[in-house]
């Protein structure tokens, strides 16, 4: 992370010459981009209102590694839905080694969509610790991507 030295007010005053600094820190938000494959595994829970499955993804470009988790989805009969997951990433992000979770928001109905992605603040380890985010997911006829904005 950058710092820039920022005078913030230089003053005469009557005492003599005075002045205040003020260190603002510059936050450069980074981007990693690439696709990735996914695994979807059914589980059977009896009697419950929501379904669950297993989550197995491999990452390929700015972000190298998997992704294991866990989802739960609902689908109401007028074809609303929602779901939510816990995704752990472990692997590089542009070559900085760690792991972090992931957590998973989805919501669909007749009149509008939604899906929230976010790095859960605290769950970095190794060199991505600090790292902290978002990531829009894309899919299309060619596949999965995804755009991880992201700082450490």
């Amino acid at each position: 992370m950058k710092q820039v030295l920022v005078i913030a007010a230089l003053w005469f005053g009557l005492s003599g010459l005075s002045f205040s600094v003020q260190t603002l820190k510059e936050e450069a938000a980074m981007s990693a981009n690439g696709t990735f494959e996914v695994d979807l595994t059914p589980q059977e829970d009896l009697g419950s209102p929501a379904g669950r499955m297993l989550i197995k993804k491999t990452y390929l470009g700015d972000m190298n590694g998997s992704g294991i988790g866990q989802m739960i989805s609902k689908r109401t009969e007028n074809g609303t839905a929602v779901y939510y997951a816990i995704e752990e990433f472990s692997g590089s992000v542009k070559g900085k080694t760690g792991r972090f979770t992931l957590v998973h928001k989805g919501h669909m109905s007749k009149e509008s969509q939604s899906l929230e992605v976010t790095i859960l603040e605290g769950s970095g380890s190794g060199e991505l610790q600090n790292i902290s985010g978002s990531m829009l997911i894309v899919q299309d006829a060619n596949g999965h991507r995804y755009e991880l904005t992201f700082e450490l």
